[in-house]
């Protein structure tokens, strides 16, 4: 059954963007706040060497352009993006279930994104260095890299291809996007603004940007082309596991954004209140469904039971409901499985011996067969498999600790290495957490917690967690080929090293 209000919604957001009818035989969406279908999108037999072969011949054009005039297709696009993120968020929020003011803040996370490769695009520099040789200039040179292939996850529908995207454009390489099968409508929005922005910008090689919609098989035909110069992957952990060998054989570059089973450690001397509100945003924002989640809690025993009353406390009132209502604050988890997943987490951590709060389902009025949960608490005696697994819901295990190196060393005694966070007002805590004996992971974080990152920085994580880099610092250079250059000024011919060959 087609629901009617949401239906209507989402046509409305895509008017004049060509949003497809639902019909059958296409691929149907269908919203986690309810469980109806709100539209379909075309999902027949992609045909990659097609799409490949279009956009490798756009590559060849698109790298002539001078880099500050593709800056200015992604300037226009992101004036599009300001125009329409409203709507843009509206739609987010819709199709995969996160609040509206998430929604909202993913459609700020692009425009950001575009802002900052705007200003990437005068900025593309390389390094001189001194040769041994006299009379010689030694330099490197970034050159765009080739045809660039995306995959996306549900959880981030848009903001994670943009951090691509918006780089990839600027460098000179087009991209081509295949989206989580639960979010396709997302990405056709996405994609017809780009086509909006292409149109303002006017000589703009067709073929630049695509979406390919499908199932699995799509994303790996994608990781096989031997013209995709570049795979950047987001999703689990056992999706990088199955791509990252296909890319390897064939000698291509992969960037992978995994899991992450990301932990905060509460010292004596932390503010309480400034880490409680941390700790409840970072376990239950997106309803636990973002890879930087908070999944493990490490708490001073000095501290331990005034935290954690306040922290069952803090959970038991968080507004659950419809995301787009004013005042929710956790959404549905993203369909059934995600569900039987989150109860079977639960289920395991009581035969572990964890005592739960929360995590029970929770029934919200029109939204039948929406999947929506109390985030839950979960004490723990110590770190057992499941609390070394990444569940993909609003649990967070809680567990005591004595001193600071025991933490360390509990938080760092997981496969997953991506985010992590301190609160102590201890000099020397923060800097022994950031330094070489300290948290393992691409992001480390004091008095702020782990998730909500900024795109001015390179976000990654280490191990299993994929060891790729994205949006900000210098995760461009993933995005270009580096050329090593030796000009020869003098009129000799001398070698390096000394060596003499006459």
């Amino acid at each position: 059954m087609l629901h009617p209000s949401l239906a209507a919604d989402v046509a409305c957001l895509f008017d004049g963007f060509g949003l497809p009818e639902p019909a059958s035989g296409g691929l149907l969406v269908h919203s986690p706040i309810d469980g109806r279908l709100i539209g379909a999108c075309p999902s027949g037999e992609v045909d990659m060497d097609e799409a490949v072969s279009r956009a490798r011949t756009a590559f060849l054009q698109w790298r002539l352009v001078p880099a500050p005039r593709r800056g200015d297709l992604v300037r226009r696009y992101g004036a599009l993006l300001r125009q329409h993120k409203e709507a843009l968020g509206r739609l987010i929020s819709i199709e995969c279930g996160k609040i509206l003011s998430e929604g909202l803040g993913e459609v700020q996370e692009m425009i950001d994104m575009c802002d900052f490769a705007v200003g990437l695009s005068r900025q593309l520099y390389g390094l001189t260095m001194s040769s041994e040789r006299p009379g010689h200039r030694m330099m490197e040179t970034w050159h765009p890299l080739g045809v660039c292939g995306v995959i996306t996850a549900f959880n981030f529908p848009a903001a994670v291809w943009a951090w691509n995207a918006a780089l990839a454009l600027v460098c000179g390489d087009p991209v081509i996007w295949k989206p989580s099968s639960r979010t396709p409508l997302t990405a056709l929005a996405c994609q017809a603004l780009l086509e909006a922005a292409m149109e303002e910008a006017g000589e703009v090689p067709d073929g630049l940007s695509q979406v390919v919609v499908g199932p699995t098989r799509v994303g790996r035909a994608l990781a096989d082309h031997p013209d995709v110069a570049l795979l950047s992957a987001t999703g689990s952990t056992a999706m990088g596991r199955s791509l990252a060998p296909r890319v390897a054989g064939r000698f291509g570059r992969c960037l992978l954004e995994l899991g992450g089973n990301n932990g905060m450690i509460v010292a004596p001397s932390a503010d309480l209140e400034l880490a409680l509100r941390a700790i409840v945003f970072a376990a239950a924002g997106t309803a636990g469904q973002r890879c930087t989640t908070l999944r493990r809690l490490f708490v001073h025993e000095s501290i331990y039971a005034q935290l954690q009353a306040r922290l069952q406390a803090a959970f038991a009132s968080l507004p659950v409901g419809n995301p787009l209502d004013a005042g929710t604050l956790v959404g549905p988890l993203i369909d059934g499985a995600a569900f039987d997943s989150h109860r079977a987490a639960l289920d395991q951590a009581v035969s572990d011996g964890g005592v739960v709060h929360g995590g029970e389902r929770v029934a919200v009025a029109d939204c039948p067969d929406g999947h929506y949960v109390r985030p839950a608490v979960v004490e723990m005696a110590g770190q057992t498999a499941l609390v070394r697994q990444e569940n993909f819901s609003p649990i967070l295990y809680v567990l005591r600790y004595r001193n600071l190196d025991a933490a360390i060393a509990a938080h760092n005694a997981v496969r997953q290495g991506l985010s992590s966070s301190l609160f102590t007002t201890d000099l020397r805590e923060m800097e022994h957490f950031l330094s070489a004996s300290g948290s393992d992971c691409g992001i480390a974080n004091v008095n702020i917690g782990p998730s909500g990152a900024e795109i001015g920085g390179a976000f990654g994580g280490e191990k299993d967690s994929g060891g790729g880099r994205e949006a900000g610092s210098d995760a461009w250079r993933a995005y270009m080929r580096r050329a090593t250059n030796t000009i020869n000024y003098s009129g000799d011919l001398p070698l390096a090293q000394g060596v003499r060959f006459v």
